[in-house]
């Protein structure tokens, strides 16, 4: 047998916490830490008896005590026999004890599993989870969880928030944006409900905010690219031309090559598309040198900004600041 123990001291009576658990699995869920983690989803309101889950790892309720306890049954579909819980329980005049248990023995797959891959990706889902907790009450968390690098190769090789290429999406605003486009190409990162909607907050965090090493490839660009007689570009280029609901276009005209980037909000994704007209011999050439480095620096951007979205979202207050205090 396992047992696997997660708790954290929070400021806050337990009648405060109580929401957390008896809205979890649920729409307005403020515990789980979703959208980092993929989301628990309970096929109706906590109750014995409710089945759910979170990923390939499902579960059914087995007890249940109104914002005090949830207790839940592995089903044995990938080999956990066993069982966890979730408890809010008092510690002093005001403040709680949030904690989760696991017990569980081990069959085909997940005796190799376990150990190599979903202990790590447990651990660090429950301490985001308790952090979640702590900000759900008004209280940011001492020191706030972190993912480990092998917890961040996992989640790399699982393809969370890794970007791909994919056909360019017609019927949008890059649909006549340009007289000709001699290169185009497209990237999408797979997104989940909570995440913002708006595709202006996903421009801005796309090409507002770039990786640190894209910064540096741009620096290197302004410096070289005026010895060969070609613009120096700034932020204007990545200002916005036009937007629709789900959609927002930018980019700019230049005396070596135009461009148009498309950042579009679909149902289940993000798609960074690009355009690119080039004007003469210099944008060829430029282009030429550009062109097999340009996917490598949009999957990073928005890679970038799909964690940093994640991380950022808010996380619902279930309580005024001042409880606790």
């Amino acid at each position: 047998m396992v047992r696997n123990v997660h708790e954290r001291r929070v400021a806050a009576p337990p009648e405060a916490l109580a929401p957390l658990l008896d809205r979890l699995g649920g729409p307005r869920d403020a515990l789980w830490p979703s959208p980092r983690w993929v989301p628990m989803v309970l096929d109706g309101p906590v109750a014995v008896g409710a089945a759910g889950g979170h990923g390939s790892i499902h579960y059914r309720v087995t007890a249940y005590e109104p914002g005090r306890r949830i207790g839940f049954a592995f089903e044995p579909d990938l080999g956990i026999h066993g069982t966890h819980e979730f408890l809010v329980e008092p510690d002093g005049e005001s403040a709680s004890v949030v904690r989760h248990v696991a017990d569980a023995r081990f069959g085909w797959p997940m005796v190799l599993l376990w150990p190599l891959v979903v202990r790590w990706l447990h651990d660090a889902l429950l301490e985001d989870l308790l952090d979640r907790a702590e900000r759900a009450v008004g209280r940011e968390p001492e020191r706030p969880a972190r993912h480990s690098p092998w917890v961040r190769l996992l989640r790399a090789v699982a393809g969370e928030e890794r970007p791909r290429a994919v056909p360019v999406p017609s019927g949008g605003l890059l649909d006549g944006a340009l007289p000709r486009v001699d290169f185009a190409d497209a990237h999408a990162v797979a997104t989940r409900p909570s995440l913002p909607r708006d595709p202006q907050t996903w421009a801005d965090a796309v090409f507002r905010d770039p990786p640190a090493w894209v910064v540096a490839l741009m620096g290197v660009r302004q410096a070289l690219v005026g010895l060969v007689g070609i613009e120096r570009g700034d932020r204007s280029a990545f200002d916005s031309l036009a937007r629709t609901d789900d959609e927002v276009l930018l980019g700019t005209d230049a005396g070596h090559l135009d461009f148009r980037a498309s950042v579009r909000r679909e149902a289940d994704r993000v798609v960074v598309s690009t355009v690119v007209l080039l004007r003469n011999r210099r944008g060829r050439g430029y282009f030429a040198i550009v062109r097999p480095i340009h996917p490598i620096v949009v999957r990073g951007m928005l890679a970038r900004a799909a964690r940093r979205l994640s991380r950022s979202s808010n996380t619902p207050r279930l309580v005024p600041t001042t409880i606790g205090a």
